[in-house]
Order: structure tokens, then C-alpha cells, then sequence
């Protein structure tokens, strides 16, 4: 039977309506899973084990009446401390933001989770303003990997994947602006999706602007199914929000569709990154496995040149703009690599800006046209397992920032494609490796039921790190 840690939330609503399970007993179980493991992997900023517990007590006296509010009601979630939630604070992992307040509004996807009667436990870490894929910030310290204490969690979710893989709590918020929901992703073992960009509605909007995207994290895609119909929406406050849906993306991943006939391509390198072999191995594998679902899937680069240089522009222009908001003599505070990214973001010109914006757009022309032929892309998610905590780079001599070793997610930011990280492995060393799947512009669907149907085939999700033990 399954650990009430690694129960997901599909189960833990199941259990709720049959009356096996109360809110009242996950909550209190998570809270001492927190208290026993969190040391260990700082993956919570902020927890509120009162609040949590009132809210689960007020979701198990509906559900006791047979009234939950909501299709995640009593379930045990997360917020990434750069979403606001009403109440606590959010720092965005940087000691130039108080803890003082007044915190009076909740994001978006806060605002949902309460909707539907969500448990929320708390604020999980993140590196200052989300700058980077490794999960450590001037403020919250290093957050740790399940699968391997000495290996970071990833980031810039950094403590909501540690959180999922850990059993502490079944679905979380985290957002994604180069890769920041799928690389912790893979580095843990867990799932999680970055939305087509205003699926899900991003306020206050990311330092990084339109590369920044709000989405789901869950231990199984199924859950991240149900946690996007969640969030799912339109919002006034976010100008990118897409229409609200009236479908549940979980319908389609349940109908018992396969993925016979789909139409796949898959690309090891992209044409341009570097691949760790175990990762290699493992991702290969799965594109095997998928074949035997009945894809059909050839091995073909998308046809675009890495666009590193301009991610760069626009990404480095985001954190100019963010340090230009504090005091000079203050930026001694602040991670000293986000502030040497700052400096270098001001350097560009506004037509550097404008060029690399031009870009962007036909990056996603072209792959436009590339779904054209084929309805999902098949790659790794990164091609490194998990770095050793302490660490920037997997290869200084070649590498000069987080984007050189984790070259695969950022172009879907830039093309605003749904993109999703699924469990497919774990190497040699005991890390496991994420299989990323890109989508058709809108495609969300299409995208979480492969990764559903490669999870009810190969049972990957249900691989837990040691500490589960």
C-alpha cells in the first residue's frame, strides 16, 4: 500500500470521499514529514502548520457532509515564494525584500488553490528572483535533493520539486522561466509542466516578463492534469491570460486514448547541446518505450540554431531591471551571480533588446511550422543529472552561466509552448533524469496525456528516493 506521504492527490480525493482518509490526518502527517526531513533538505521558507490544520479541519467537515468546495479540496499544497499569498510574506528568496508586509493579496494561482479547498502548508524556496537553475539563495540557504543530499534540487523551484519528492505535501505552484518547473523537475524525480504561456495567470509578473510562466508540480502527471484545470483561467491583472476552459485535462488522459498514430520527433541534442551518456541511455529508452505504445517517432533535430545569445539578452535584461528598483549601496546583499548578471543585462542596448524579442517571435514561427509534421517533440529535459550542491557549472572550461548545461527548456519559453518534464530513469549514481515533451502551441493537452500514457506504462512515478525509507 502506498505511504500516506506518496499518496497523490488523485488518491488522497478518492480516499476522502470513500471516508478511509481525512484531510485532517494528511495535513498532520505532512506537517511531521516537514518537521523530521525539512533540516535536512530546506526545501519550506515559511510554514504555517496552524493555518494548514485549521484549513484542513474546515475541508474534512465538508467532506464529512459529502460538500467539498472544489476538485482539490483537503489536499496538501504548496506555493514558490515568488507567488503571493495573502497573510505571509514573499521574499523571492532575496534579504532586500522585508518580511514586514503587508502581504494583503494572493497571486492567481493562490487565489485558485483556496477556491477549490486546497491545504496550503507554505512557501517553499527559490533562488533569488527565480535567476537561476540551482536551488540556493543569499536568504534561504542551500535546499538539498532527496535522491542525494550532496546534489542541489534544481531550480528555480528548487524547494517545490525537493518538497514533492520528499512526501511533503501532493502538489505544489511553481513558475518557469527558462526551465525553472522542469529542470527541478528531472533533478528529482517529479512532474511538472510549463503551461503555453497565460494558461495559467502570472501576477506579479516575472522578473523575466514573457518568459516567465506559472504552472503545476505534482509527483504523477495525472496530478498535474488536475492541478492545471485548477489554475487554469483568465485573470484582469495578467494581460497574457488566456480565455477561462470549461474542460478538465484530466478527461482526456482518463478516455483511455493512447498514443498509437501520434505523430513524434525526437532530438537528442537539439543539434547543438551536450548529453551526459547515463542521461542519454535513459532518454533513448524511453523513446523506445513510447514506440511501443504505438508512436510513430523519428529522430530529427527542430532545424533552429541555438538561441542562447538572445535568451541571454532577455533573460539578463530581466535582472537589470530588477536590481534597478534597489538601493546601490544594498546589492551587497544580493546573490553576488545574480548581480554580476544584472550588470551584464545593462550593458545591452535597447535595440539588443528589441532584436532579441525578434527572435523570440520567429523561434516560435518555426516551430509553428515544425508541428506541422509532427505533434510532439521528444528530448531530454537536461542533459546533466543533478549538480553537487555548491556548484553553477557542470563544466566551468565551457560554460559561463546556467543556461550552457541546461540548453533544452529555455527555447519553449521563448516559443510560449507547453512543455512538460516525466520521470524516465535513474543512472548509475542513483539521480534521476527527466524525459521533456513540447506540445503544439495551446496543446497542453496533448502533452500531459503522452506523459501520462508513458507513466501507466512504465510505473516510473512510483520510484522514491532513499529517504523515503
Amino acid at each position: 500500500m502506498t505511504s500516506i506521504h506518496y499518496m497523490s492527490a488523485t488518491q488522497l480525493l478518492d480516499a476522502y470521499a470513500k471516508k478511509l482518509l481525512s484531510p485532517v490526518e494528511v495535513t498532520r502527517a505532512a506537517l511531521d514529514r516537514i518537521e523530521k526531513l525539512d533540516s535536512k533538505l530546506n526545501a519550506f521558507c515559511f510554514l504555517d502548520g496552524d493555518a494548514a490544520m485549521e484549513s484542513a479541519r474546515a475541508s474534512e467537515a465538508r467532506w464529512m457532509r459529502g460538500t467539498p468546495i472544489g476538485l482539490v479540496d483537503g489536499v496538501t499544497a504548496t506555493i514558490k515564494d515568488v507567488v503571493l499569498t495573502k497573510g505571509w510574506p514573499t521574499r523571492k528568496g532575496s534579504r532586500l525584500i522585508s518580511a514586514d508586509g503587508p502581504w494583503s493579496e494572493d497571486s492567481p494561482a493562490t487565489a485558485r488553490l483556496r477556491e477549490h479547498g486546497a491545504v496550503i502548508l507554505g512557501k517553499t524556496t527559490t533562488p533569488e528572483f527565480g535567476w537561476k537553475a540551482i536551488g540556493d539563495s543569499p536568504l534561504t540557504g542551500i535546499t538539498r535533493n532527496p535522491w542525494s543530499f550532496e546534489h542541489t534540487s534544481g531550480g528555480s523551484s528548487a524547494g517545490a520539486a525537493a518538497a514533492l519528492a520528499a512526501g511533503m505535501g501532493a502538489l505544489a505552484v511553481g513558475s518557469d522561466g527558462g526551465g525553472s518547473i522542469r529542470i527541478p523537475a528531472s533533478f528529482c524525480g517529479v512532474a511538472g509542466i510549463k503551461p503555453t504561456l497565460g494558461r495559467v495567470p502570472y501576477y506579479p509578473p516575472s522578473a523575466m516578463s514573457i518568459l516567465g510562466h506559472c504552472g503545476p508540480m505534482a509527483r504523477t502527471s495525472e496530478d498535474v492534469a488536475l492541478l492545471l484545470t485548477v489554475l487554469s483561467g483568465s485573470d484582469p491583472r495578467d494581460p497574457y491570460s488566456l480565455p477561462p476552459i470549461t474542460d478538465d485535462f484530466r478527461d482526456g488522459i482518463r478516455s483511455g486514448l493512447g498514443v498509437g498514430g501520434l505523430r513524434m520527433a525526437f532530438s537528442a541534442t537539439l543539434g547543438y547541446a551536450p548529453v551526459d551518456p547515463d542521461v542519454g541511455a535513459l532518454v533513448i529508452d524511453a523513446v523506445h518505450r513510447m514506440e511501443a505504445l504505438g508512436a510513430v517517432i523519428e529522430e530529427v533535430d527542430p532545424g533552429f540554431e541555438s538561441p542562447r545569445d538572445m535568451f541571454d539578452v532577455l533573460w539578463k535584461s530581466g535582472a537589470a531591471n530588477v536590481i534597478a528598483g534597489f538601493p546601490a549601496d544594498k546589492q551587497e546583499l544580493l546573490d553576488p551571480g545574480f548581480v554580476e548578471a544584472a550588470r551584464e543585462g545593462m550593458r545591452f542596448s535597447a535595440v539588443d533588446y528589441v532584436k532579441a524579442d525578434f527572435v523570440r517571435t520567429q523561434l516560435g514561427k518555426h516551430m509553428a511550422e515544425f508541428h506541422q509534421r509532427f505533434d510532439l517533440l521528444l528530448t531530454p529535459t537536461v542533459g546533466k543529472p543533478a549538480l553537487p550542491v555548491g556548484t553553477n557549472l557542470s563544466d566551468p572550461a565551457h560554460e559561463r552561466d546556467w543556461i550552457d548545461w541546461a540548453p533544452f527548456t529555455y527555447p519553449f519559453n521563448m516559443t510560449r509552448q507547453p512543455a512538460t518534464s516525466v520521470h524516465c530513469g535513474v543512472t548509475q549514481a542513483g539521480l534521476p533524469v527527466g524525459l521533456q515533451i513540447v506540445g503544439r502551441y495551446r496543446d497542453d493537452f496533448g502533452v500531459l496525456q503522452l506523459a501520462h500514457a508513458f507513466e501507466q506504462a512504465t510505473q516510473s512515478w512510483k520510484r522514491r528516493p532513499a529517504l523515503a525509507a
